[in-house]
């Protein structure tokens, strides 16, 4: 899946079977959107449903087969005519109707309004394409005030990283140092992003969330720009060598014991959105407790709106305010982390002592 795929030719990217077998393929993904429908299937009983953007059109099965009374399957790419076969396929072509068109020129009969919508939409670090505008207009043309959006909420993470993928093997290749060339390659992939896989023991600091996206109310407008400011002590002495990004999304929990989210960190399974790494042009060396201070701003792109331009900007740890409490190594940290402790255990202590005086005037009654 290219990053850079010009806007002219996104629709007609997705007719490439490759990427739909790819996405099929990603249990991570596929999984979650099956359960989060299956297991609200009294909510998807007998309820007209619209799938933004349905590819194959799998998940409106889905929906069709959790008990939905009408799903509009809404496809801009020639993909559609698939989709209509597989649908058929499936004996639910009297339940989903799949819709040749952008959702932005889409008519439903009598001004028909949905009870959800249901879309998979999101991108590398979640908003790249910029297909989320399309479903936030959908939203506000056919869903029904009380309708459920699936997923309803996502956010975008961020932690500082190592990345030995990329330069351990420079070290000695073949029995060759090729330090000199490693440096030369991490700055020129400093200019760029990097799709790839960060293994969990690679985060060297905590992950913060950057972005927090509600669907069911945040604007187009609102999905603009983002942008933290944030400190992170080093939890371990390790190579920093980049900022890694990934998101979750929460599904709706209307009729489930259990909230399904799809999580793409490093800490889950591995989807195929992987993670988006923002590579430092010069490794620094870091010890456990060491603040790593920055800034991370995302914007649109003024000539590309499905594209985001991430500048990453290193900020002196003395200059920013830290998280409180900061378990970062920084004597300000320490003194602010040692009050809130003390304050934390007499706040504790006052209230074991009220609870004894309570059991005490219990007794005392009886």
């Amino acid at each position: 899946m290219d990053i850079d795929i010009p806007p002219n030719e996104y629709f007609s990217s997705y007719e490439d079977l490759e990427v739909h077998r790819l996405m099929l393929e990603d249990n991570p993904r596929t999984d979650a959107y099956r359960q989060a429908i299956m297991s609200n299937k009294s909510f998807f009983k007998d309820k007209i449903v619209m799938d933004v953007g349905c590819g194959t059109g799998i998940l409106s099965i889905f929906c069709a087969q959790a008990g939905a009374k009408k799903v509009y399957a809404v496809e801009a790419s020639d993909l559609a005519n698939l989709a209509k076969d597989i649908v058929k396929e499936n004996n639910f072509d009297n339940v989903i109707e799949v819709i040749h068109s952008k959702v932005e020129d889409v008519i439903l009969p009598d001004e028909l309004k949905v009870d959800a919508i249901i879309s998979e939409w999101m991108g590398f670090y979640l908003l790249h394409e910029g297909m989320l505008d399309s479903v936030l207009i959908a939203r506000d043309k056919f869903l029904k005030e009380d309708g459920e959006m699936f997923p309803e909420s996502a956010g975008i993470y961020v932690a500082p990283c190592s990345v030995p993928e990329l330069y351990n093997k420079w070290t000695n290749f073949h029995g060759v140092s090729l330090t000199t060339f490693a440096k030369q390659l991490r700055v020129n992939k400093s200019s760029k992003p990097e799709i790839m896989v960060i293994n969990n023991q690679d985060l060297i600091g905590n992950e913060v969330p950057m972005a927090w996206i509600n669907l069911k109310e945040d604007t187009v407008n609102y999905l603009d720009c983002f942008s933290i400011t944030h400190v992170a002590a080093a939890t371990k002495s390790a190579k920093y060598q980049g900022i890694c990004l990934w998101f979750e999304c929460y599904f709706p929990q209307i009729s489930s014991d259990e909230q399904v989210v799809l999580k793409t960190g490093p800490n889950s399974a591995s989807t195929h959105w992987k993670q988006t790494v923002i590579l430092l042009p010069e490794q620094i060396e870091v010890e456990e407790q060491e603040p790593i201070a920055f800034q991370l701003d995302m914007k649109r792109d003024l000539s590309n709106s499905r594209r985001y331009n991430l500048e990453f900007t290193m900020l002196d740890p003395e200059e920013v305010d830290h998280p409180l409490p900061c378990s970062c190594h920084m004597t300000k940290c320490i003194l602010i982390k040692t009050v809130m402790l003390q304050q934390e255990n007499q706040m504790n202590q006052n209230n074991k002592e009220n609870s004894n005086v309570l059991e005490d005037e219990k007794i005392d009654d009886e």
